[in-house]
């Protein structure tokens, strides 16, 4: 097993990586001859841009873009249900769940090290191709924001990465069989899994405790949300914060910073932990009002099942190094414990609508990914006009989300 890539001499690795970087804009001709590994030849469809020290840059400052998409997307995992029974306030919940974000970032490396050499080949992937696909999965991820819908952050940037790089290095830069085992698979398995482990907590509790949902019993488990909760976020942490190191590992390896096979650096956890717990503390209030209250009503009881079952689903997932998707783990928690109320209990139209943007998410961003990679492909201009492309999209979608609010103040209105 690799050793934690903080210790002994990788700690000094870390700091040296993190001054390579810098010191490279300073670098004597400008285009960065201090790049380690000299020697690699450049990647098939990277562009010419003059100064790839820049394109470095951008490529982990988007990153850390999608890094914060993911966080205000994926808030809905962990906090939906406590909010939605009151367990927590908004704003506090938000709060709690980026701090545990971060807290998790630092736990495991082992679905970084999967996502930065275990489903494409490092030696054939670019600084270009990691940008496409990353614009790609900011992208959808907004995208599905703007419309509600708690879609898979995972697969979102994964299918991005997967398509820029067949685009921009061929089928043979991706490991086909890797993305079913360690994607494809765990993403059919992984929500059943959460709803049958669910669905059978709450069985459970039914027949120990009589009346869960109403007096001592509904306080309890009410004050319970709050430690469950948190261990979903820290649990999110250990999982989706590290896809993000993974990518940045990868453009460090790519730019020649890093050796083939690294792990993370110390200064690529903490930033990516930082910016996953800033998206999350900002809210993605119309995802958690769909998770919360839309897909199911949700009780003291149920939400703490739902929650710790997810929690078992993620924690088990992030041992075996696969970069699960969470938001699918714990939506069908959600689904599982509504479940034990009968099939009307369920709102089997929004359960429809999400499954579907599951099914959506993986060759959706990889086409996006894939067209980015096209564009991005002839140089400096096109770099600039995927970015430009991005941005504006972006903001426009916020803008019109503005026209419908959802806030803390309205979050628990299902239909407001």
């Amino acid at each position: 097993m690799r050793s934690w890539p903080f210790r002994g001499r990788r700690h000094g690795q870390a700091h040296g990586v993190l001054y390579t970087v810098l010191s490279r804009f300073s670098g004597p001709d400008g285009g960065g001859s201090h790049r380690r590994g000299d020697h690699r030849s450049r990647t098939v469809g990277e562009p010419p841009v003059s100064r790839p020290d820049a394109l470095l840059a951008l490529v982990l400052v988007t990153a850390l873009a999608f890094d914060f998409t993911n966080g205000f997307h994926d808030t809905a995992n962990a906090m939906a249900t406590s909010i939605a029974t009151g367990a927590l306030r908004p704003r506090v919940a938000v709060a709690v769940a980026g701090v545990f974000n971060l807290v998790g970032a630092f736990l495991s490396v082992r679905v970084a090290e999967t996502v930065s050499g275990g489903l494409v080949d490092d030696a054939q992937v670019s600084l270009m191709m990691i940008f496409a696909g990353l614009t790609g999965g900011i992208l959808w991820n907004v995208f599905t924001w703007f419309l509600g819908l708690p879609s898979s952050s995972t697969h979102a940037l994964l299918g991005g990465l997967i398509g820029a790089v067949w685009v921009g290095a061929g089928e043979s830069a991706v490991f086909f069989g890797a993305v079913f085992g360690k994607v494809i698979l765990p993403a059919l398995l992984s929500p059943v899994v959460g709803c049958l482990l669910a669905l059978a907590g709450i069985c459970l509790v039914r027949l120990v405790v009589r009346d869960p949902d109403r007096g001592p019993a509904a306080r309890a488990f009410r004050i319970g949300q709050i430690g469950s909760a948190s261990l979903v976020a820290l649990a999110h942490g250990t999982n989706d914060a590290q896809k993000t190191m993974g990518v940045m590992t990868l453009a460090l390896i790519s730019g020649g910073v890093l050796a083939h096979g690294s792990p993370p650096p110390l200064w690529v956890v903490l930033t990516a932990g930082a910016a996953i717990a800033l998206g999350t503390y900002c809210g993605g209030w119309r995802i958690i009002r769909t998770m919360g209250t839309r897909l199911t009503d949700i009780r003291p009881a149920q939400g703490f099942v739902a929650e710790t079952a997810a929690t078992a689903v993620i924690l088990g997932s992030s041992r075996l190094g696969f970069p699960l998707s969470t938001t699918q783990v714990c939506s069908g928690s959600i689904l599982g414990v509504g479940l034990v109320r009968g099939l009307s209990a369920v709102r089997w139209r929004i359960a429809g609508r999400i499954a579907l943007s599951w099914v959506l998410t993986l060759p959706s961003a990889a086409a996006i990914g894939g067209g980015c990679a096209a564009v991005a492909g002839r140089g400096v201009p096109g770099v600039a006009l995927v970015a430009a492309a991005t941005v504006t999209a972006t903001v426009w979608l916020a803008h019109r989300a503005r026209r419908r609010p959802v806030t803390p103040d309205n979050v628990n209105d299902p239909f407001g």
